[in-house]
C-alpha cells in the first residue's frame, strides 16, 4: 500500500541534517519540512573533505562557489595523495579526480607498465602523471577554471572542496533552508514512542509531541531513531577495516600559501593513518586508529609526534578531541517511516572522504523515491529499492577503501601485519560486497592478476598502482606473446609518448594561478587568510 508522505521531521542537524533539508525543500514541493536539533549535542564536525561527485549535487541545489565558500572556510581539492600505505618509507602517489588521457597510447593504459618494465626505477607516483592531465595542475598546486587548458579537464566537475562541515550546514540553514519555509526547533528529544507504523511521536524536552509522516534520522552515531528506537541490526565491517578511533584537532598555518595544497593528504604512521585538509584559515588534521593495537594516550602522542615532524607547534589553542567511530552499516536504512541519513545509516571510515558522499548520494536517492508520485505517496517498492541502491553503492565504497588495506606491504607493526594477516577473501564474501562498482572490488585482485587483466579507467587504478599491484610485467609478456619482437624498442616508443603528452600538460598550465592566489581574488574578496 502507498501512504502519502507531506510532513516531513529531521532529527539532528549538522551537515547531514542541513544538506536533507537543503535538498528537500529544493527539490519537494508542498512539504511540511521542520529540523529538531539539540542545543547541548555537538556535531561531529568532520567530513571536511569531498570528491568530484559533491558537484552533481551542489548542481541539482544551485549553489555556486561564490554563494558559500568564504563563509566555510572552503579551498580546492584536486586529488587525494597517499603516503607510506604500501610500505614504511615508500613514499606518496596521487589519485587524482577528472578522466584519464590515452589518446595515441600503444596499448591504452598499459602502456605506463611498458614504461615501469623499461625503466624499473620510475617511481608508482609518475603513473598518474602519465594517465591524469590534472595531475599537471596538481604538481604545480595550481587551479584553474578554463575548460580545454589540458585535455579531459572540467572546472565544473573534476575540481571538489576541503571545508568547514560544522560553518556548511549553519550556512544551509541559514542562507538557503530557512529562506525555504524550513522550520528550525532547538530541543532534546526525551522520549520515542513506537508503533507498528514506526514511530508514533517524539517528545521534545519542553513537552511538545512531534509527528511526522517520515522522520529523518540525522543523529549521527548515535542512530537515536533507526537504531535506537526501532533498534534495526547494524552490520559491522571491522572485519575488513581496522579503525574504530580517531584524534582531530585544527592547528595553523606556518605558511599559508605552500601549505595550502590542493590535495586531501593521507599518510601512514605506525597503527593507522593522518589525514590533513587545508582549509582557508587554518589546517584540519586528524588521526584513524584502532584501539585494539593502540591506547588512546599513546595515539594522540604517536599524531602529535607526526604533526612535530611535519614542522607544526602544537601550543596556544591547539585542542584534541577524541571520536569514536561506527564502521559499518544498518540492514535496512529506511524501515517504516524512519529514514536514515549520513553516520546514523553508516559510515566506512574517513579513508577517501566518503562522509559528505554518502550524504549527498542516499539524498538523491531519497528525493528521487519521495516525488516518484505527484501525491507524495511512496510504496514498499519505493522502500525497498532506495534501501538498495544506498546499500549497493556504500559496498562498493566500503570495498574500495578495504582495497587500500588489503595491498599494502607494510609490516612494522603488530597493527600492519594484523592488516595483512585479515581473511578479505571469506570476508568480502560474508558481508556480499556486491557493489554498484565491480570494477573497483576486491575480487578482481584475489582472482584475476595472473590472467593479465586491465585495470579500470576510475580511481582505483591509481591505488593497484600505487600500492605496486600491476596488472602486467615482463613475464606475462613473455609468456602470453611467443613471437620474438624487440621489446625495448617498443617499450621505448611508449614511453617517449607518455613523456611528451606529461610535458604536455605542464607547459598548458605554467601560467595558471597557484590555489591560493586562485582563492584570494575569485572567492575571498581579496582578502588574506
Amino acid at each position: 500500500m502507498s501512504k502519502q508522505i507531506k510532513k516531513i521531521v529531521i532529527v539532528g542537524g549538522g551537515s547531514a541534517g542541513w544538506m536533507t533539508a537543503a535538498t528537500l525543500s529544493e527539490r519537494l514541493v508542498n512539504r511540511d519540512i521542520t529540523v529538531i536539533e539539540s542545543p547541548n549535542i555537538p556535531t561531529v564536525g568532520v567530513g571536511e573533505s569531498t570528491l568530484g561527485f559533491i558537484n552533481s549535487w551542489m548542481s541539482m541545489l544551485n549553489l555556486k562557489d561564490n554563494d558559500w565558500m568564504k563563509y566555510c572556510d572552503a579551498t580546492y581539492k584536486l586529488s587525494i595523495r597517499f603516503g607510506d600505505f604500501y610500505k614504511k618509507g615508500a613514499g606518496k602517489f596521487h589519485y587524482p579526480f577528472g578522466k584519464i588521457d590515452i589518446e595515441g597510447n600503444q596499448a591504452g593504459k598499459n602502456d605506463w607498465y611498458f614504461k615501469k618494465i623499461l625503466h624499473p626505477e620510475t617511481p608508482v607516483s609518475d603513473y598518474a602523471d602519465c594517465i591524469y592531465p590534472q595531475m599537471a595542475l596538481v604538481n604545480e598546486n595550481k587551479v584553474s577554471e578554463k575548460k580545454d587548458i589540458i585535455p579531459k579537464y572540467n572546472f565544473q566537475s573534476d575540481v571538489a572542496y576541503h571545508m568547514d562541515a560544522a560553518k556548511f550546514g549553519v550556512w544551509l540553514r541559514d542562507n538557503y533552508s530557512k529562506p525555504r519555509g524550513v522550520k528550525h526547533l532547538l530541543a532534546e528529544v526525551k522520549h520515542i514512542e513506537t508503533n507498528e507504523e514506526g514511530v508514533e511521536y517524539l517528545l521534545l524536552d519542553n513537552g511538545d509531541k512531534i509527528t511526522a509522516d517520515l522522520f529523518i534520522d540525522c543523529t549521527g552515531f548515535r542512530s537515536l531513531i533507526l537504531g535506537g528506537a526501532l533498534k534495526e541490526p547494524f552490520t559491522s565491517y571491522s572485519g575488513v577495516l581496522p579503525n574504530n578511533k580517531a584524534w582531530a584537532t585544527q592547528i595553523p598555518y606556518n605558511d599559508r600559501r605552500r601549505e595550502m595544497e590542493c590535495w586531501t593528504d593521507c599518510t601512514a604512521i605506525d597503527n593507522g593513518w593522518v589525514w590533513n585538509i587545508p582549509l582557508w584559515s587554518r589546517i584540519g588534521t586528524g588521526y584513524v586508529y584502532s584501539d585494539k593495537y593502540v591506547s588512546d594516550e599513546q595515539a594522540l602522542e604517536e599524531f602529535k609526534e607526526h604533526l612535530r615532524s611535519k614542522g607544526h607547534k602544537l601550543e596556544g589553542d591547539v585542542k584534541f578531541r577524541n571520536i569514536n567511530m561506527r564502521v559499518g552499516i544498518h540492514e535496512r536504512l529506511w524501515v517504516k517511516n524512519v529514514c536514515a541519513i549520513g553516520l546514523s545509516a553508516g559510515f566506512i571510515e574517513p579513508l577517501e572522504s566518503n562522509g559528505l558522499f554518502s550524504v549527498h548520494e542516499f539524498l538523491y536517492k531519497l528525493v528521487r523515491a519521495l516525488d516518484r508520485f505527484e501525491d507524495g505517496s511512496v510504496s514498499r517498492l519505493d522502500i525497498d529499492g532506495f534501501n538498495l541502491a544506498c546499500k549497493n553503492q556504500f559496498k562498493g565504497f566500503a570495498e574500495f577503501v578495504v582495497l587500500h588495506y588489503a595491498l599494502s606491504h607494510r609490516d612494522d607493526t603488530e597493527y600492519w601485519r594484523d592488516v595483512g594477516r585479515r581473511d578479505y577473501y571469506n570476508e568480502i564474501f560474508k558481508l556480499d560486497f556486491q557493489g554498484s562498482y565491480p570494477e573497483n572490488n576486491l575480487k578482481l585482485p584475489i582472482s584475476s592478476k595472473y590472467n593479465n587483466y586491465y585495470l579500470p579507467d576510475c580511481g582505483s587504478g591509481c591505488i593497484y598502482t600505487g600500492l605496486n599491484y600491476f596488472p602486467t610485467d615482463i613475464h606475462s609478456l613473455m609468456y602470453h606473446n611467443s613471437e620474438e619482437r624487440d621489446w625495448v624498442q617498443y617499450f621505448n616508443v611508449s614511453t617517449k609518448h607518455l613523456e611528451d603528452k606529461k610535458n604536455n600538460w605542464k607547459e598548458a598550465v605554467k601560467d595558471e594561478p597557484y590555489m591560493y592566489d586562485y582563492l584570494k581574488e575569485k572567492i575571498y574578496d581579496g582578502k588574506e587568510g
